[in-house]
Parts: C-alpha cells; sequence; structure tokens
C-alpha cells in the first residue's frame, strides 16, 4: 500500500514565506508530491486566511495550503527571525513571494542563504520581477492580468477590457514555480548545486499569451477582443444556445465544417457561396452563427454534444460547478479530492494537475491552523520545551493552543 515515504518528492523539505496564491500554491503542489512542506506565517497568519472576512479558513486558504505544516514567527523580533533562518537552512528549498528587498533585509535572501547552504534552492515570486522599474510595486493577478496584454484581448468586441473569471496567472504561476523548483532539485541531484529562481505575475501573464504575440509579431496587427469567438477562425470557440443553456463548438477547417453541416441535417450549407471557406466564415459569422443558432436551439445540451461528436465535431456542454462535480468524466478521472479543512471537516477541491503512479496519495491532506506546528518545527530545530515557551511568551512565535497545550506553559 502507497504511503507517504512512497511519493515522489519524499524527503524534500521545504519552507514557504508565502502569501495568498501563486507562492502558496507552488508549495502545495510540492507537498501533493511528498514534499515536507513548512509554511511560515506572522502571528496574523497569512493574509489569505482572512480573505473573505471570516474568523475560520476562508476559501482561497483552503484552495492552495492542504498538506503543509503552519508555523508562526514575528520576523521582527530577534529570536522568531533567528528561528526562520534556522529552519530555512534546514530545507532544500526556500520559496517566498516577498517584495524585492525584503528578504535581504531579514538575512534570508538566496545569496545570503546559499552562502551558508550552497546546495539550496531558493525560489522567489513577485508581482512585476526585481529589475524593472515596477520592482517594488505589490503585485496581484488583476494587475497582471491588466499589464500584461491579457484584458486587451479579453471581452466582447467593442466593448470593455475583462479579466477572466478566477485568478488566472495567480494559479499559473504556482505551476509554472513549482516546475521550476522541481527542475532545479533535479539539477541538484545531478550536480550537487543549488540555484536561485525568480518568476513573476507578469512573467507568466505574457507567456501564456505565446500564441497571440506570434500573431502580432507575423501581422503586425494588434490582437483585439472578440467575445467568445476566434477572430481568424470560424466556427471556433463559438457559443450556441441549446435549450437548457449553451454549448461551445469548433469546426473551422473546411472538412470539419462540412461535416457540422451534415450534422444538422444541412450539407449543401457546406458549399454556400457565403461559408466556402475559413474566411469567408470569419467575415459572415453572424448569418452562420444564426444557421447555427436555430438548427441547435431546441436540443438538450448533451443531446446537441452527442449529435455533434457522431459526426466528429468538436464541441462542450458549457458546465458550472455543479454540473461539473457531477461530471462522469469528473468523477472517472478522479479530478477532485478530500481535504480536511483542519477544522474537523472535509471539503472537495481539485487534485494534482496530472496522474502519476507515484504520486497517488496515501491519506487525506488537511489544511493546517495557523501555529499548528510551532512547537514541533522548532523540537525539530532543537529547540527545547522551556525556549519554547519564552519564545511564546515573549511574543516572537504563535502557537496553536489546540494541538500544543502545554507548550507556552
Amino acid at each position: 500500500m502507497q504511503t507517504q515515504k512512497d511519493l515522489p518528492l519524499a524527503g524534500i523539505r521545504v519552507v514557504e514565506f508565502g502569501q495568498f496564491i501563486a507562492a502558496p500554491g507552488a508549495a502545495m503542489l510540492l507537498a501533493d508530491l511528498g514534499a515536507d512542506v513548512i509554511k511560515v506565517e506572522p502571528l496574523r497568519g497569512d493574509s489569505a486566511r482572512r480573505f473573505d472576512g471570516t474568523s475560520a479558513q476562508s476559501p482561497m486558504f483552503l484552495a492552495y495550503n492542504r498538506g503543509k505544516r503552519a508555523i508562526a514567527l514575528d520576523l521582527r523580533t530577534a529570536s522568531g527571525l533567528q528561528a526562520a533562518r534556522k529552519l530555512a537552512l534546514s530545507c532544500d528549498v526556500v520559496l517566498h513571494n516577498a517584495r524585492p528587498g525584503s528578504m535581504e533585509s531579514l538575512g534570508l535572501d538566496a545569496a545570503t542563504l546559499r552562502d551558508a547552504k550552497p546546495e539550496l534552492v531558493h525560489a522567489s515570486v513577485t508581482g512585476f520581477g526585481t529589475q524593472g522599474p515596477s520592482r517594488l510595486r505589490p503585485g496581484l493577478d488583476i494587475a497582471a492580468q491588466a499589464e500584461s496584454g491579457m484584458m486587451s484581448v479579453t471581452g466582447e468586441a467593442g466593448g470593455p477590457p475583462l479579466k477572466a473569471g478566477f485568478a488566472l496567472i495567480d494559479a499559473a504561476t504556482a505551476l509554472a514555480t513549482a516546475n521550476a523548483i522541481v527542475v532545479a532539485l533535479f539539477r541538484r541531484f545531478r550536480t550537487g548545486h543549488g540555484d536561485t529562481i525568480e518568476t513573476s505575475l507578469l512573467t507568466v501573464g505574457v507567456h501564456l499569451q505565446a500564441q497571440l504575440w506570434a500573431e502580432y509579431q507575423c501581422s503586425g496587427a494588434l490582437p483585439v477582443r472578440s467575445g467568445n469567438s476566434q477572430p481568424k477562425a470560424a466556427p471556433a470557440a463559438d457559443v450556441i444556445e441549446v435549450a437548457d443553456g449553451h454549448i461551445v463548438l469548433s469546426a473551422y477547417l473546411d472538412e470539419h465544417w462540412a461535416r457540422l453541416c451534415t450534422a444538422i441535417g444541412q450539407p449543401a450549407l457546406a458549399g454556400d457561396s457565403r461559408f466556402a471557406s475559413n474566411a469567408l466564415r470569419v467575415q459572415n459569422r453572424p448569418a452562420m452563427l444564426a444557421i447555427l443558432q436555430d438548427a441547435l436551439r431546441d436540443f438538450a445540451g448533451e443531446d446537441a454534444r452527442a449529435l455533434l461528436e457522431r459526426h466528429q465535431v468538436v464541441v462542450g456542454v458549457v458546465r458550472d460547478y455543479r454540473q461539473v462535480e457531477a461530471s462522469a468524466d469528473v468523477q472517472a478521472n478522479a479530478l477532485l479530492m478530500a481535504v480536511g479543512d483542519g477544522l474537523g471537516g472535509e471539503i472537495v477541491l481539485p487534485g494534482l494537475p496530472f496522474r502519476m503512479g507515484a504520486a497517488a496519495q496515501a491519506s487525506t491532506p488537511v489544511v493546517p491552523r495557523l501555529g499548528e506546528h510551532t512547537a514541533q518545527v522548532l523540537r525539530e530545530l532543537g529547540y527545547d520545551d522551556e525556549s519554547i515557551a519564552a519564545m511564546a511568551r515573549n511574543g516572537a512565535i504563535g502557537i496553536d493552543s489546540a494541538c500544543e497545550e502545554g507548550a507556552q506553559a
């Protein structure tokens, strides 16, 4: 039977100085793969804990912090900072999303720590990178969506710019950062040398739009907002209203368009002079969509999907979260997993974004309470109970009383 020790990153120790999504999300992926991730929080906790204004774990915190241990330190105190440094040097990876200069002022930056431990992997996430004039600006997903160009291409034609419906760049930055850390660890195992990783929300936001950058460089024309449709292909990503909601379909190659026309019972439409090529379909998109809408409006979404798929047309049913959770494909592929909320309950959340035999979870991961593992981690670093109690009395650490009774006695 698979155990935690069988996971791919078992034996790797990570310290995360993270807030909100990008760095915590990267650390959580490493924890999912077996790393021992220790989350360092200020005594008030990661701001994500209070994101929705509740006193319990917020949904944002639940989403990106499972499987970690949590230690609360006041880095403004000498003993708290000393503990943070000892912890960092006990780890294989240091990960943070502090503003440039913050970790340097604490002696927790890459140069200082790797001078003491050359094999350390040090990873930082910022909003706008560490070199440009925006290096000290606070970085949030929405600012990166705006300044990476993403919002300029999102929205209806002629309408205002729109953001994505979720923190897309934050989530993508978590994936990119975790990937870079794993690559650096692989290099370390081959060479014995650590590395310094830097990424930013702006970097990832620009990277995500590689195809549009290629189109812009090749044509010289700025990409424009075009709603759900692809501006240079039709039908492509076009949304059709059906009896119980919406579907989205794509059939812009001529042979695919012919199959779509056959599927809706109008094979002659493939040769219609308005729609005989992709360029003509783009030019006459409103008329084309009106015909498709009229042909499919009385179908239920699943019936329309079945019809079009029988004719090998790419189609998807637009689902809400309740429908996604009930989806046979989501269930069969185990895309959602049980996560302990740290308060005695469980919720269902997305798991790893890939399947890997060696990464099957051995048990239900739990989101830590603030300071839940403070005393435990400090003991691992060589602190005795008397020292831990003194640090607690002096306000250098925070300890969750529910699981560390007596540590402050």
